[in-house]
């Protein structure tokens, strides 16, 4: 009775994976018609992912490429502060952040150095804004549409996005 269970709960859990793919699949299709419109230029494309005690900004793309392609970076401030600069946590009346999942158009450019964020572990490419403007106040998913945010850790990275061959059995 328990194999059969198991039998049975593993087969609507892989059904449900499948009808995800699904839906992830058909809305990355239709937002990666929507970059491929977006008008060139010397511009960035970026996505504040703001975790707590973490010196990374968020991920930069180029406008018309896939947000699977976008990077991680680390903010150099020295000619332009980032938008919702404020008071960092621990300090009380701390306002740093609220940007969450913002959209921007950002010039700029790489330093073509890279720092480490001790709080994750990784060594990042550095950017050096020269001026944001917010893009999308409220942009949705940033890679999938069944992406799980969690503030307590890095989850959301461009490699959750399903690859080419697995959506090519939905078109």
């Amino acid at each position: 009775m328990i194999r059969k269970s198991l039998y049975i709960a593993a087969a609507v859990l892989l059904l449900c994976q499948c009808d995800t793919l699904k839906s992830d699949c058909e809305a990355l299709r239709e937002r990666e018609a929507a970059i491929a419109r977006e008008t060139p230029g010397d511009y960035f494309i970026g996505r504040r992912y703001r975790i707590p005690y973490t010196r990374f900004w968020g991920y930069l793309r180029r406008p018309g490429e896939s947000w699977r392609y976008s990077k991680l970076v680390l903010m150099d401030e020295r000619q332009c502060l980032t938008p919702d600069r404020g008071i960092e946590p621990p300090t009380e009346g701390a306002v740093f952040g609220r940007d969450n999942n913002v959209e921007y158009i950002i010039k700029g450019s790489y330093t073509g150095t890279n720092a480490y964020d001790p709080s994750t572990n990784q060594v990042l490419p550095v950017f050096r804004p020269t001026a944001f403007e917010v893009r999308n106040a409220k942009p949705g998913y940033l890679f999938v549409p069944s992406e799980d945010y969690d503030p307590g850790y890095v989850t959301l990275r461009p490699s959750i996005m399903p690859t080419a061959q697995q959506c090519a059995q939905y078109r």
